[in-house]
């Protein structure tokens, strides 16, 4: 099959450090056709590195009539505009978490998507790393019998630079968005798709009036399986899952972000003892594009919608769940 033209919107850390790379070992699949930035001096800098043509605007980019597929690592304030931009020039859309700041910006999203009949993907590449696979495998196998339970933290201590992007309101900062989303995803993917709030306190911040810090407690409807999530800007680091069993636990300590060059570790602990698997080390950059490359090709977008607009609606939930 013929590769997909990509462009990116925005000179983020991200896309040098891990979504560049990893466009550039699949060759054969992605050409980047071009690199846009308000700053038209970054975007060559950007360009030079990726062999990439630069744009010195968005726009610029969209109007040209060359790209099949947007990388939109903007701040998520900005995420609404520019997808919908996106769409209506028929440009396919991967996109940062959160992909949008309220659940009625995703709602217009995904039904301009269906219009058009075009992909909208959030960037959570750890669904495509080989050791969640492996952790349904042991469920699978009932290596901690019936689940009861699953628990998930994400956070980290406060970013040195207080202009980060993070921290500001108006581009849609805060914990939730950001670090929340992670365990909230990660529930669904555990519980199935009939999650709810039950509970949930976010933290403010006096300051900047942002999340900094929060929680929640999720439940599935048609189970007794219920979800216990922390995350936050201003914590001791955490990057784990656990699903506790009637005959076990499994536990990872880098379920989100598992380093393409280490080998991701599983604990297991049941009646049998316990046992520590490695696995082989994996890129999940690489990984998701793969998967998206398919997605495109096959035109399969449906459970992508969905789950962008369960996603979207559980993090709307949590913040007017705390506000009560």
């Amino acid at each position: 099959m013929e590769q997909i033209n990509i462009g990116i919107l925005g000179c983020a850390d991200i896309a040098q450090q891990s979504i560049l790379p990893a466009l550039l070992s699949l060759k054969s699949k992605y050409s980047v056709t071009g690199i846009a930035s308000r700053d038209l001096n970054k975007a060559k800098e950007f360009s030079t590195k990726f062999n990439s043509v630069p744009f010195g605007d968005y726009d610029s980019l969209l109007d040209k009539n060359i790209i099949d597929l947007i990388y939109v690592p903007l701040p998520i304030s900005l995420h609404y505009k520019w997808v919908l931009k996106a769409l209506e020039r028929n440009i396919h859309i991967l996109v940062e978490k959160s992909l949008a700041s309220s659940f009625n910006e995703t709602q217009e999203i995904v039904k301009k998507a269906k219009e058009k009949n075009l992909a909208v993907v959030e960037n959570f590449q750890f669904r495509f790393h080989p050791q969640l696979k492996y952790i349904f495998n042991l469920l699978e196998n009932d290596e901690i019998g019936k689940l009861r339970s699953v628990r998930s933290s994400f956070g980290f201590p406060p970013f040195k630079n207080k202009d980060n992007i993070r921290y500001k309101k108006e581009l849609g900062g805060g914990a939730l968005l950001d670090a929340g989303s992670y365990p909230v995803k990660i529930t669904q993917m555990m519980l199935g798709n009939n999650v709810s709030v039950k509970a949930a306190k976010l933290f403010y911040d006096s300051e900047s009036g942002i999340d900094i810090w929060g929680g929640a407690f999720l439940s599935d409807e048609n189970s007794s399986l219920f979800s216990e999530i922390a995350f936050g800007f201003d914590n001791y680091y955490q990057c784990n899952l656990e699903l506790w069993g009637s005959k076990g636990k499994i536990t990872a300590d880098r379920i989100f972000t598992a380093p393409a060059d280490q080998q991701s570790t599983i604990t297991i602990e049941n009646n049998s003892g316990k046992r520590i698997e490695r696995l082989p080390e994996s890129n999940h950059f690489v990984n998701m594009f793969e998967y998206l490359y398919n997605l495109i090709k096959k035109e399969e977008f449906e459970k992508e919608y969905q789950q962008n607009l369960n996603q979207s609606k559980l993090i709307e939930d949590i913040r007017k769940s705390s506000s009560n």
